[in-house]
């Protein structure tokens, strides 16, 4: 699994997570689950566009899924794509299809171009490859999880690219249950889209359901999972205002089987059709389809695959008695074994679910010292349970919503370990992230609890968890910045940085994401980040590994010309990075609540530097600040002594959010803060000149990043 995670940033520093992973090396590509390939190619990513045009205009995407009783299904994509521009050209330089060839196979018969002039051109299969995607290449144990490419020479703007891709599923390891779920494209980019869905008539009357609770005549999860369970049918969601456009019955007996099928067009299919989900979360697709699934159903289906059953072999009694040897308490035992999986055992980066959830015998990951996160966690279990520890698998999605939706596996995108006898949740793929920190991202939502059929028999409620909002320990960042300034103008600076918390976990696994020669490329984006401009010259971190203890970085960077002495006087800003604020509500619409302002996880920052400028230098300070409120607090403190300069910023945040009717208090607080920070330091070379009595600052204040 390609690490996503989403902090709360309060420095700048570490508020460019995304800039942060353009350092770290990819571990794999793009890969949905198995059981859905793309239906879209993986384009070659960019970061440049050149200009407002679309790249490139999908004029046809037409996509036929054909179930059987068995499990079994043909999938055929017909594309065809105008190429507006050279972006267009880059992005469609290679397709990418990803398949698990132990139940899938791919075949591309059709890729053809066609020029504007007239001319044409095929593909030739030469050019389609089909290669171990890059996660597995020195993991033997994956090596079907692949990537068929096709390489396109001669792609030019104007060019027309027409293609076919047809995937075969076959004894599927969860079959004979399937799932699908797909959303229509809102974007514009596709002119038509043709959806049509093929299923066997004699897996039950699978007439579309609604479970949208604000229409009239809808399903409630809990009435879904009673109906699925006594019935074994399949179970099909299309959002209301998506229906079929036909839904014709063909053939008699065991041969009949039903169509759906749907034709949209940017005539009738605008952004207002969608059932909207939060920011940044996705909205339940418009077609949801599985066989025989409640959610409890789905659970007790990958316990299986998950927790076998059987005698714990040898091997594992012992190591785990050699790891918890001497642990006085279950915390103490459990934490103990995450050590050793987590750290000792490498993660492979592959989607969940990329093996259809068939997870290898404990045994074979701990000898090959490396995993996926389902067979992290069979090891993980296998070991506690020879501890004495109850532990299950949860599996937790991007959507807030996802209890709302058809009970499917492709909700899913991270598995976490539940120790229930100490009521602990880990995160074992991370490799370095502290005993019991959960990323923010995935704090407080409702995860799967993957258990025994009997365990969860009401199907909802004893099925979900929710997954704790509290840190392990208090969240806290401090930031030291001890500067020089010459008599030639010259800044040089060190900069230490020891955290604790979820930006603690994001730079942890950036440094240990990317090899030591990357390190400084880290270190120049948070100096950029920050506001420090110049050239980083050297830097250290911790080790990554070492997780119980703070994680810190340090560097040095040095810029030239910093100031201009023979302006009088000169300003500066304080050298201090930026304190990250939400910004303030908009006002809502007149139909809308106001929300509540989010600050995130409970936190403390302490900012300090200390700055040393050349003898006969005059230095005029700000005044500090002090705003102090029930959700949070700050205060700033400036001096001067001799030549050296000091400043200090704290910020504590008390609270996670600020009632919505007290927006102009906060907007009051953040403004503040703004104005604080936005002061700057008067420096004036000439002994004889007197000081200022009340410095103007020129300090640009630095834009606060929302979290």
């Amino acid at each position: 699994m390609r690490l996503h995670l989403t902090f709360r940033p309060l420095l700048r520093a570490i508020a460019l997570s995304s800039l942060l992973a353009c350092a770290i090396p990819s571990a794999s590509l793009a890969q949905q689950a198995p059981q859905k390939p793309s239906e879209k190619p993986t384009a070659k990513p960019s970061s440049t566009p050149e200009k407002s045009e679309s790249p490139y205009q999908i004029e046809l995407l037409e996509t036929h899924y054909r179930f059987e009783a068995s499990g079994d299904s043909r999938k055929e994509v017909h594309t065809r794509v105008h190429i507006n521009n050279e972006l267009g050209v880059r992005q469609f330089a290679r397709l990418n299809f990803d398949h698990n060839r132990s139940f899938q196979s791919i075949e591309i018969p059709l890729v053809h171009i066609t020029h504007p002039s007239g001319g044409t051109a095929d593909i030739l299969p030469s050019a389609i490859t089909d290669n171990p995607n890059p996660a597995v290449v020195n993991a033997p144990a994956y090596q079907d999880v692949r990537i068929k490419s096709v390489r396109l020479l001669g792609l030019e703007p104007g060019d027309t690219l027409e293609y076919r891709v047809i995937t075969t599923t076959t004894h599927h390891p969860l079959a004979p249950d399937f799932w699908l779920d797909h959303s229509f494209d809102r974007s514009g980019v596709v002119t038509q889209e043709i959806f049509e869905l093929d299923l066997p008539a004699s897996i039950g009357d699978v007439s579309p359901i609604n479970l949208d609770a604000n229409r009239p005549g809808a399903i409630s999860l809990q009435d879904l999972d009673r109906s699925v369970s006594a019935t074994g049918k399949v179970v099909l969601y299309v959002n209301p205002q998506m229906p079929a456009t036909s839904t014709p019955r063909s053939g008699e007996g065991s041969d009949a089987r039903v169509t759906y099928l749907w034709i949209r067009s940017p005539a009738t299919t605008s952004t207002s059709t969608k059932l909207a989900g939060k920011p940044h979360q996705p909205a339940q697709p418009d077609i949801e389809i599985n066989f025989s699934y409640s959610w409890a159903d789905l659970s007790h289906i990958l316990f299986g695959h998950l927790s076998p059953p059987g005698q714990l072999p040898t091997e594992i009694r012992d190591l785990s008695a050699r790891l918890t040897q001497g642990s006085k308490t279950l915390t103490a035992k459990a934490e103990r074994i995450y050590d050793f999986v987590s750290q000792k055992i490498s993660t492979i980066n592959l989607p969940l679910g990329a093996t259809g959830f068939r997870a290898r015998p404990a045994v074979e990951t701990l000898e090959s010292s490396y995993g996926i996160a389902e067979d992290k966690f069979t090891l993980f279990e296998a070991l506690a349970r020879a501890a004495g520890l109850n532990t299950y698998a949860l599996l937790a999605g991007d959507s807030e919503h996802i209890k709302t939706w058809v009970p499917t596996p492709t909700s899913f995108n991270h598995l976490f370990t539940w120790v229930t006898d100490s009521n602990t949740l880990l995160d074992l793929n991370l490799e370095v992230a502290p005993f019991r920190i959960i990323p923010s991202n995935f704090r407080g939502r409702e995860a799967l609890n993957v258990g025994r059929y009997e365990e969860a028999s009401d199907g909802v409620s004893l099925v979900w968890t929710q997954i704790p909002m509290d840190l392990p320990f208090v969240a806290r960042q401090e930031v030291d910045v001890d500067t020089t300034l010459e008599a030639d103008g010259k800044l040089a600076a060190k900069v230490h940085y020891s955290l604790r918390g979820d930006n603690e976990l994001l730079l942890r696994v950036a440094f240990h994401q990317a090899p030591k020669e990357k390190w400084k490329d880290l270190a120049q984006l948070l100096a950029l980040s920050d506001g420090f401009r110049g050239q980083v010259t050297s830097v250290t971190a911790s080790d990554p590994y070492a997780t119980k203890e703070p994680f810190t970085v340090d560097y040095e960077i040095v810029q030239p010309k910093f100031v201009d002495w023979s302006k009088k006087p000169v300003r500066i800003p304080a050298l201090l990075p930026q304190l990250g604020l939400p910004d303030p509500p908009s006002k809502p619409a007149s139909d809308t609540a106001a929300l509540p302002i989010e600050l995130g996880t409970p936190l403390e920052v302490e900012t300090h530097m200390t700055l040393h400028v050349p003898p006969g230098t005059t230095i005029a300070t700000p005044t500090g600040t002090s705003v102090i409120r029930d959700y949070a607090r700050f205060a700033s403190q400036y001096s001067a002594k001799g030549q050296t300069v000091t400043a200090s910023r704290h910020i504590n945040f008390l609270q996670r959010q600020v009632p919505p009717d007290r927006a102009a208090d906060y907007n009051a607080f953040l403004h503040a803060v703004q104005n604080d920070q936005a002061q700057g330091f008067t420096l004036d070379r000439e002994s004889t000149r007197a000081p200022a009595t009340k410095p103007a600052s020129t300090a640009t204040p630095l834009p606060t990043r929302k979290p």
